[in-house]
């Protein structure tokens, strides 16, 4: 364990064989038993981060003794009452006593995941992160996904738990193998991530290749494997550094007439990955600077291969929450398009990528329907806020 945990390891975490299954009873008599949600609302990741779990046993050792189990409310998602005074001070106690910024980035997002699963309890539904009275779950249709493409949501703290995300649309429909959930900053999760991009997998390791060597000799077969495997790797995000990719270029290397040699057989397996980044857009310059310097140490080049579409219309979910810009579209959108553009590539052009486009934008009306009618409910206004007429 890195010492800088020891200022939240002085108790034993949810996870420890001394607390597993242990119920923890707040002031309101009722066992939270955070550490099971947390597994179902995290089911798109293998691990379970412990920083996450010890700020989770922290939060509910300091819930004992108040009248009220602690609640999380407002955009800020802090604690509210005396116990937001208290988790206040002792959380910018930890964060000044950390000198490393990846520690602090690492903390950051342990804490602000941990109360959003403490606030969550009785009042979010754990498949579709919606309040239970307007939970969406019987209008999604969950379905089978190209097993040639996988999507990872690399998701901000911030945005985990949200009832308007929509990234989360992604797994609900095509299941936790297409969709995977990565969130900032957690280690577990992003070494998850990382892992499966440098790794080879089945298809490399029947050639007899291995683990990936960014370092192998050129003309090897391990040589060939870094090539493609790093082909295989998209973000789709617009960086102003470089030019951006179309999709289109994703299959221009796909030059081998050979269908016996190491480079077909690698092209014709392999897995695309295309990581959409899941926040919002002034929080996504700092998760985009975080995955290049993490490419850039893992594949020794400066910038990641970023992917643009050709065109993106406005979500439906423009009606309800901002945008920088009207040109700017939410997570799922950004799928279905790009689910749109890959369906006219004839190498996927069978796999009917079209429909599970539809599916998406199906579920976004779903999303909108049910939280169009919370606020109807609650007396809030559904139109959305003018900011930007100058952009229409």
């Amino acid at each position: 364990m890195n010492s800088w945990f020891a200022c939240l390891a002085d108790k034993p975490c949810i996870g420890s064989p001394s607390c597993r299954g242990k119920k923890i009873v707040g002031g309101s008599g009722q066992s939270s038993r955070i550490h099971i949600p947390y597994q179902a609302l995290l089911k798109s990741a293998s691990k379970l981060s412990l920083l996450v779990e010890m700020i989770l046993h922290k939060l509910e050792l300091a819930e004992e003794g108040f009248t009220e189990p602690a609640t999380i409310c407002g955009s800020s998602r802090r604690t509210q009452g005396t116990l937001r005074i208290q988790e206040d001070v002792r959380h910018r106690e930890v964060y000044q006593s950390l000198s490393q910024s990846e520690e602090k980035i690492q903390f950051f997002s342990a804490r602000q995941i941990a109360c959003r699963l403490l606030g969550s309890r009785g009042y979010l539904c754990q498949k579709c992160w919606i309040a239970m009275e307007d939970c969406m779950c019987s209008k999604l249709v969950p379905c089978s996904f190209c097993e040639r493409i996988r999507f990872w949501l690399y998701m901000h703290p911030k945005d985990f738990l949200r009832q308007n995300n929509t990234g989360k649309l992604l797994w609900q429909l095509f299941g936790v193998h297409a969709a995977s959930l990565c969130l900032f900053g957690v280690h577990e999760h992003e070494e998850i991530m990382w892992d499966a991009f440098k790794t080879a997998g089945d298809v490399v390791k029947d050639v007899g290749v291995g683990v990936v060597d960014i370092h192998a000799q050129e003309g090897t077969p391990a040589a060939v494997a870094v090539k493609h495997w790093k082909s295989k790797v998209w973000f789709l995000y617009p960086n102003q550094n470089v030019s951006p990719k179309s999709v289109k270029d994703i299959f221009s290397g796909s030059l081998f007439t050979d269908p016996t040699d190491l480079q077909s057989r690698l092209m014709d397996q392999k897995q695309l990955n295309f990581v959409l980044i899941d926040g919002t857009w002034s929080n996504s310059s700092a998760m985009f600077r975080r995955l290049k310097e993490r490419w850039a140490a893992t594949w020794d080049e400066k910038y990641p291969p970023c992917l643009s579409l050709s065109s993106t219309g406005a979500s439906v979910m423009h009606k309800l929450r901002p945008q920088p810009a009207w040109d700017r579209t939410c997570t799922a959108a950004a799928a279905a398009g790009l689910l749109s553009e890959l369906h006219h590539h004839p190498e996927l052009h069978s796999y009917g990528l079209d429909k599970h486009a539809e599916e998406v934008e199906n579920a976004l009306d779903g999303l909108l329907e049910s939280l169009t009618a919370r606020r109807v409910r609650m007396g809030r206004s559904i139109t959305r806020r003018e900011r930007h007429n100058n952009c229409i």
